[in-house]
């Protein structure tokens, strides 16, 4: 499994988003990744984790937004026509049905093992994800995702929906009892990722404008007050808490640049599915994109997970999402018009990710690679998701900004 070196053609006139090398090279991308990930199913409907040369890991506990975001990213799959991808989502369909959902209390244990609940912790983080599955499950043709969608609208419309606040608290216990105060950014910033394909999916304008309420908390009134950075952590009244810090891969400290890539991307296809409304918010998502990028970006190469006060690196370890997130971002830009700066980052992006984050000969993506450039797992074990890497090959192919699976499918052969 080889992945063809060339990025792109050798003339360096026009987007790289035309350019049929380099869509060639995608498309190969995308393949791979899926070659890499559909073996990961097991016959148990649950999915393995795999090393970095493909081989399963060592069994452990199933958690949530591992399987939920093996049924988004293999539903994409099935609409651009890859092959093979039925089984992963029907199977993935069946596990958060019949193992992820808590049978006694409702809701979405975090993980699951043979023996049954490992974590019942309800985290809205991976509840969200489990509304993403569902919503491009359905997209994609597949009935059971109708019941899912149903039930977790009803979960997080009574159980994480704070109505006065129009953001998602974030964790329960696995009865509901509430054990922490604590509220943060990075569960909304899903939340608004899988509403817009709830709404693209079934049309229900509520999806669209609770998307659009978070999105206002976070990118019009939070990030022009902090220098277009978006606080992560806040307390159950929503200030903002500047010294918390939890679990270093869902919680680090600071201010994380790849979420204001990645919410900069999602508040651009809010805007285009609401009609492209007067008031600002492209000027704001730019904002937020181009200081991650002109904050978060090494010397070296590569973005820093996370900045201090004032913008400063605090975490300069570098992981492959940010970059994909970045991708997303610019490649967003491009399709809205974007400039010279905008093609040659997005450029300098794939350029960065060829030589040091995409394997080249077993496909996949290495997620962390170290000070000198070569792959570390300090972070990150073996190759843990396809999610991010896959949706920054495939969001690149079509030509709009919104109704990605829509877009694919126009591109089946």
């Amino acid at each position: 499994m080889t992945m063809p070196i060339q990025l792109a053609q050798t003339d360096s006139g026009g987007s790289w988003l035309a350019d049929p090398v380099h869509r060639a090279f995608l498309a190969a991308d995308a393949r791979a990744q899926f070659a890499v990930f559909r073996p990961s199913l097991r016959s148990d409907g649950g999915f393995d984790s795999l090393g970095r040369d493909g081989a399963p890991l060592p069994r452990g506990p199933q958690e949530l937004h591992a399987t939920t975001r093996m049924v988004h990213s293999f539903a994409l799959g099935h609409s651009w026509g890859a092959a093979d991808c039925a089984p992963v989502i029907e199977a993935g369909l069946d596990f958060l049905a019949d193992r992820h959902r808590d049978p006694v209390h409702g809701g979405y244990a975090w993980s699951v093992s043979e023996e049954g609940i490992a974590d019942g912790t309800k985290l809205a983080y991976g509840h969200v994800f489990v509304l993403l599955a569902a919503a491009s499950a359905k997209t994609a043709g597949f009935a059971a995702a109708d019941a899912l969608l149903a039930d977790i609208a009803e979960v997080l419309e009574t159980r994480f929906w704070d109505a006065a606040h129009g953001l998602y608290r974030d964790e329960f216990a696995r009865d509901w009892q509430p054990f922490s105060e604590y509220r943060g950014m990075n569960a909304n910033m899903h939340a608004v990722e899988a509403h817009l394909a709830a709404f693209e999916t079934t049309g229900e304008r509520l999806w669209l404008d609770r998307a659009g309420r978070i999105l206002d908390f976070f990118v019009t009134r939070m990030a022009p007050q902090h220098g277009w950075r978006l606080p992560e952590h806040y307390s159950a009244d929503w200030e903002v808490d500047p010294d918390y810090a939890g679990n270093p891969m869902f919680r680090p400290r600071g201010t994380t640049p790849g979420h204001s890539l990645e919410l900069g991307r999602l508040a651009l296809q809010h805007w285009d599915l609401a009609g492209r409304p007067a008031g600002g918010m492209p000027d704001r998502a730019r904002r937020l994109i181009e200081t991650a990028l002109a904050e978060a970006w090494l010397p070296e190469g590569g973005l820093a997970y996370t900045l201090g006060p004032g913008g400063k690196v605090d975490v300069a370890d570098r992981y492959w999402w940010p970059v994909t997130e970045a991708i997303g971002a610019m490649a967003t830009l491009l399709k809205l018009g974007g400039g010279a700066e905008d093609e040659a980052w997005y450029r300098r992006l794939w350029q960065f990710a060829s030589a040091h984050f995409i394997d080249p000969a077993r496909g996949g993506w290495i997620p962390e690679i170290d000070a000198a450039g070569r792959p570390a797992e300090t972070q990150f074990r073996g190759k843990p998701d396809i999610y991010h890497a896959l949706q920054a090959a495939l969001f690149p192919l079509v030509p709009s900004v919104t109704r990605l699976q829509e877009g694919l499918a126009r591109l089946r052969d």
